[in-house]
């Protein structure tokens, strides 16, 4: 089970909203006890393709972000990206980038800007997909 803060959550959206019409991304980070997943940072990055059918992550950022989680001895939870015209679910290309098996991978469907749709994957290493809940907390 992820734990997501609503400030952290609508910071995401926020993110996404601004990146339109390409993806967003960023990591998260926090800290773990037993099958719980406290996010206590979320780190906004930028999507260098500028595309809106898939990310790279800036690599400074990404090493600066790293840097700062290890500073407040905090865990690379995983990573989150907007799919601003397609569903909440892992397309066949993030499956197949998906290297860590230990980490969740949060996608954020803009696909009905209205109503935003935020879920968490893992993905093991035959590529097989598992949702994880999220719970969204004040």
């Amino acid at each position: 089970m992820l734990y997501l803060s609503n400030q952290d959550y609508i910071a995401i959206l926020n993110h996404a909203l601004l990146g339109l019409p390409n993806e967003a991304c960023g990591l998260i980070a926090g800290k773990v006890e037993a099958d719980k997943k406290y996010i206590k940072k979320v780190y906004m990055l930028t999507n260098i393709d500028e595309s809106n059918e898939h990310f790279s992550m800036e690599p400074k950022e990404q090493l600066a972000a790293v840097k700062d989680m290890r500073a407040n001895n905090f865990t690379l939870i995983g990573n989150f990206h907007s799919h601003p015209e397609s569903p909440s679910r892992p397309s066949e290309e993030d499956k197949r980038l998906a290297f860590d098996s230990t980490v969740d991978y949060l996608i954020l469907s803009l696909e009905n800007i209205e109503t935003p749709i935020l879920k968490a994957f893992l993905i093991d290493e035959g590529k097989n997909v598992r949702e994880e809940q999220i719970e969204i907390v004040q």
